[in-house]
């Protein structure tokens, strides 16, 4: 009866997306064609994919500098974080800033923000992440200075890699949003710390003196309308890397790069996008318990090989994609690099989508209590 629910409510949820996924995609230049069962690449952003760390970078707060990605940079000084929250609409506004980012600037050469940390205000859901530049009137800034940011909570750990905290939410200088998919959300507890990571770099010929990075969040408490349910799904991250770093050395030529996560509880995959980096050929997911591949996903470059987009593939018109507890998933990324040398961090290869667990209750053992040590900012 459970598993009949789920795919009841997912096909409703799909036909519900489905019918409004065009004025939300339009707006970010990604043709509705994009979403279906076997999807062609997307159409691109206004800027190209920069290539940005999914995975959780490790950084400190010295006022000389911090180490990310097994990087030195200097720490940007006064980034800070506030948080608005609208009763009335059901949103909260995250503003990180204010940042300078000064013309022609490398990720390397530019200071970057410290970590800040978000303490979640509500028992609920949060249903989706809208992301946005702006300088400090207001003006729309170019997504491509944003190297990436990322989102995790430092209360929970991964399904999938337990070894990692969850990664909520990422984006890069493509700056998509993550839509709602009506009925399901992203369960939170007040108190919740979510650590932002962020990086930031400047490859155009344009100064920005004060930039913040807005991320509009709606959300549904618990207990709230009467007659709305709310089912719970949890981020999942299949990377070519495993469960280790993302971020690998890219050969010369074409180069496949594989790895493995091992199911650990039963449910239901509403979708996945990818994520990888310029030269990218595809990416493709297979369940090696069942012998079936899930999706495969098919990088957009241009003609210099740079990363334009990558396609989504939601399984609304079969119930989602069906994961069984000890079910093996394999990740192969595949480049082809014309440069003629290794290129260092070069590369990523990474599934994301939404998994809904056919018992809930059983992903209880993934909270972590403590709170994270630096957790000064953003309060």
């Amino acid at each position: 009866m459970e598993n009949r629910e789920i795919r009841i409510q997912i096909a409703r949820a799909g036909a519900v997306l489905l019918l409004g996924a065009y004025a939300t995609i339009a707006s970010f230049g990604v043709p509705v064609e994009a979403w279906g069962r076997q999807e062609k690449p997307s159409a691109a952003q206004d800027n190209p994919a920069q290539e940005h760390d999914m995975e959780h970078m490790q950084h400190g707060s010295h006022d000389e500098g911090f180490m990310q990605g097994g990087m030195h940079h200097a720490v940007a000084k006064g980034v800070t974080l506030d948080a608005k929250m609208d009763a009335a609409t059901h949103t909260i506004t995250l503003r990180e800033g204010p940042i300078a980012l000064p013309a022609h600037t490398s990720h390397m050469k530019m200071p970057q923000p410290p970590d800040v940390y978000w303490t979640i205000p509500i028992d609920g859901w949060l249903l989706a992440y809208s992301p946005k530049l702006v300088d400090a009137n207001g003006n729309a800034v170019p997504g491509t200075v944003l190297h990436h940011t990322a989102f995790w909570n430092t209360n929970r750990a991964d399904f999938l890699c337990p070894n990692k905290e969850e990664h909520i939410f990422g984006a890069g200088g493509e700056m998509t949003n993550w839509m709602q998919v009506p009925g399901y959300g992203y369960r939170v507890e007040k108190g919740d710390k979510i650590r932002i990571e962020t990086m930031v770099h400047n490859p155009t010929e344009t100064s920005y003196e004060s930039v913040y990075l807005e991320v509009r969040i709606p959300y549904q408490e618990a207990g709230g309308d009467a007659g709305t349910v709310v089912k719970s799904y949890y981020p999942a991250w299949m990377d070519a890397k495993s469960c280790g770093n993302s971020g690998y050395n890219l050969p010369a030529g074409r180069s496949e790069k594989t790895g493995t996560v091992t199911v650990k509880y039963s449910g239901v995959l509403l979708g996945v996008g990818g994520h990888m980096h310029d030269y990218a050929k595809e990416i493709v997911l297979r369940d090696t318990t069942r012998n079936e591949e899930v999706a495969t996903l098919e990088a957009r470059v241009d003609e210099q090989g740079h990363l334009v987009s990558m396609p989504t593939v939601t399984f609304f018109d079969r119930g989602g994609y069906k994961f069984t507890a000890g079910d093996i998933l394999k990740i192969d990324a595949t480049y082809d690099n014309p440069t003629g040398k290794v290129l260092r961090d070069g590369a990523m290869g990474i599934v994301v989508g939404y998994f809904v667990p056919s018992d809930d209750a059983a992903m209880a053992g993934l909270r972590r209590n403590a709170e994270p040590a630096s957790a000064k900012t953003g309060e």
